[in-house]
């Protein structure tokens, strides 16, 4: 042993999921068209897969026991249950991996293209989880719809992360081509693509300065207004602007994805005279089974035959209830999100209420990635449309009674008081904020502004203009 060398002895613990609950997880994650792919791949590669219309009718087999009793019958080593796993976990890591079961993304996508950068790059195995789990939640602008602290929850249990963590993964992400996808905001996507800029190149440092310190002055494209308030030149004020304009606000749209385009509802909300009331969409049934033919091949068969036909029922049986049990979870999370969101279907956006993933864990008795996954992609129909069931959730404000009104509330609240100001006489931010003090609701002048060009509204300024025009 070289001098200094020593043996050390750590011990550390691990979880390991089993390859059944893996699975379960993997498939509450798929969206629809996804899950449709999946489903039709295992029923091409599974001959012990089949749905009810493959055969004509249910004819018993040769010694008379049906499915059911022939599935009793085999040898088929130890059950992986749900009901059996002490804890969801097992010691075995012959897990698929979760890309196995994500449908195949359309070639121009932008989440094709990040992932195609990942793979190329050098992560860690646990970042690259990280990294993909951002890229999976992208908007169609390139934007990160996720705070860090859902994007943490959403990798648990089988990827245990800290938010620092998720946070530097988020840099590298942001840093992929194009430069500021993943940014939260659109102050952070310039800035991310202005720190990528040459350092000597002209304009840089005041741009940067612009954007973060007078991002709203911004939008009034009104140099001279600039000058006058920075103390800047107005050629240097030129020369920034020029750059800030050349820069990309939506870094994903140049990217298109038609299957995203395509919504069909998971479930459906409806009235009924006892109250709201939660159903699947039938087609969420594959309606799977076990083909017959093929269990009593499994009866009779030996050697090498014998084992492929039992490693395919295991995994038939493995989807089977794998699917049972997103139902199930996707239908026990709508419910707890609708009773939660009434006065949202009685009342539109106005009656939102604060709501977040971590209370409908508790009342569902999940963890909160479980929800995560239930509410990502999935999609309901209500009397007041079509949304994606992540549209129930809202961080809650305080207001003057004390109690909490939701952000998404405020919203519908401020862009109600914007449609019913005077013609030619826009209310500034801070005279919105004055209001919404007036309804109870007390917020910060820059939070006001930061609601209003979420919901696409321009500043004060440039409502002044529009109106001018049209009038």
């Amino acid at each position: 042993m070289k001098p200094g060398a020593r043996l050390q002895l750590k011990l550390g613990q691990k979880l390991k999921l089993a390859p059944q609950l893996r699975q379960a997880i993997a498939l509450l994650q798929l969206n629809r068209l996804e899950l449709k792919d999946h489903i039709q791949n295992s029923l091409d590669s599974n001959p012990l897969l089949e749905r009810p219309e493959d055969r004509e009718a249910d004819q018993p087999d040769i010694d008379g026991q049906d499915s059911v009793e022939q599935e009793n019958t085999i040898e088929t080593g130890e059950d992986f249950g749900f009901d059996e796993l002490p804890d969801g976990f097992s010691i075995s890591s012959q897990a698929p991996r979760y890309d196995e079961f994500i449908g195949d993304q359309a070639e121009n996508s932008l989440q094709h293209h990040l992932l195609w950068q990942v793979n190329l790059s050098r992560f860690s195995p646990s970042d690259e989880a990280i990294a993909k789990a951002i890229i999976y939640a992208l908007n169609e602008d390139g934007y990160l719809q996720d705070d860090l602290e859902t994007l943490r929850a959403s990798l648990a249990p089988e990827q245990l992360a800290s938010v620092s963590e998720v946070a530097a993964v988020l840099e590298r992400v942001q840093h992929l081509e194009p430069v500021g996808v993943g940014s939260r905001n659109l102050q952070e996507c310039l800035l991310i693509q202005l720190h990528t800029q040459p350092s000597d190149r002209a304009g840089v440092g005041l741009a940067t300065h612009l954007v973060q310190y007078h991002l709203e002055s911004l939008g009034r494209h009104d140099p001279a207004a600039l000058a006058r308030s920075t103390g800047f030149p107005i050629q240097d004020i030129q020369q920034a602007l020029q750059l800030i304009r050349s820069l990309n606000p939506h870094p994903g749209s140049r990217f298109g994805n038609e299957r995203e385009n395509y919504v069909v509802p998971d479930v459906y909300v409806t009235r009924t005279e006892t109250g709201w009331r939660v159903s699947l969409n039938p087609d969420s049934d594959p309606g799977l089974r076990l083909n017959k033919t093929y269990m009593n091949l499994l009866r009779q068969s030996r050697g090498d035959n014998k084992q492929y036909l039992k490693d395919r029922l295991q995994e038939a049986r493995w989807l089977i209830s794998g699917l049972e049990m997103r139902n199930q979870t996707l239908m026990a999370v709508t419910e707890a999100i609708i009773e939660r969101q009434q006065t949202f279907l009685e009342q539109g956006e106005i009656g939102m209420q604060p709501l977040l993933q971590r209370e409908i864990a508790e009342a569902v008795d999940v963890h909160e990635s479980t929800v995560s996954r239930a509410t990502t992609q999935k999609y309901a129909h209500t009397p007041r449309g079509t949304f994606e069931l992540k549209h129930f959730f809202s961080v809650g404000l305080p207001s003057g009674d004390g109690k909490m009104v939701s952000a998404t509330a405020v919203k519908a609240r401020l862009r109600r008081m914007i449609s019913e100001e005077p013609l030619g006489k826009p209310c500034s931010d801070q005279s919105l904020t004055d209001q919404l003090g007036e309804q109870g609701v007390h917020l910060a002048r820059r939070t006001v502004a930061k609601y209003r060009e979420q919901l696409g509204i321009p500043g004060s300024a440039q409502r002044r203009r529009q109106a001018h025009l049209e009038a």
